[in-house]
């Protein structure tokens, strides 16, 4: 690849998409980039339209404002930037949205967890014994 950047990009893409894969999603895959419609670098993380972004400079708000459009393009509910940190593994990047989205996703989580304990308190049960333990 010709361009150093894009070959960072990519590599950054395909990394996350490999470790989303594996513990997320296992049809997690890169997007084929559509211009001005765009909907986000890679498909299969839930509810998300995701940008990534594998840059020396860090400019949140640029790439929380791609990410929400693309949210848009892709008729998912919620955007999220992404972005690799510098001489780390993909587990120490940062996924990062704006406040308004993050309240609606927390919302939602509420609200979902809440009617699990409701109506299937088993459910709810082993909701809470498999996310146990899970770093914070």
């Amino acid at each position: 690849m010709a361009n150093p950047s894009k070959a960072k990009g990519t590599a950054w893409e395909s990394l996350w998409t490999a470790y989303i894969r594996e513990r997320h999603n296992p049809s997690a895959h890169r997007n084929v980039q559509m211009g001005s419609k765009d909907i986000g670098d890679v498909a299969g993380y839930y509810l998300h339209a995701a940008e990534l972004k594998a840059e020396k400079t860090i400019t949140l708000s640029d790439y929380i404002a791609q990410a929400n459009r693309e949210a848009v393009h892709a008729g998912q509910p919620f955007g999220c930037a992404v972005v690799k940190r510098r001489m780390k593994g993909v587990a120490d990047g940062y996924v990062v949205r704006d406040v308004a989205t993050d309240v609606r996703l927390m919302n939602r989580l509420r609200d979902a967890e809440t009617l699990l304990e409701m109506h299937a308190p088993k459910a709810w049960a082993y909701h809470l014994n498999r996310h146990e333990g899970e770093a914070a």
